[in-house]
């Protein structure tokens, strides 16, 4: 089972970027994505989107969204806080 490092900041366990002190914005790049999408068109010729999967075979960075620092240590505790 991996670790999760929780962040040090206040609240307990909020993320800071150590660089520029960002608490706001972060970006999460995942490589190598397969992303399928299935359609059902329309009586007027549109299309709805009816299911969506993702599946990420490469490598999943998580950034400070303001200076690009790699916050990746942080990506599990992200993942565990995302709503």
């Amino acid at each position: 089972m991996k670790k999760v490092q929780v962040p040090a900041g206040e609240p307990a366990g909020r993320i800071a970027c150590q660089q520029c002190g960002n608490a706001k914005h972060f970006v999460e790049i995942a490589e190598n994505v397969l992303v399928t999408t299935h359609y059902q068109q329309n009586s007027d010729g549109s299309f709805t989107p009816e299911d969506n999967t993702t599946e990420i075979f490469g490598e999943v960075k998580f950034l400070c969204g303001k200076c690009g620092t790699d916050m990746t240590r942080f990506h599990a505790h992200f993942l565990e806080m995302s709503f």
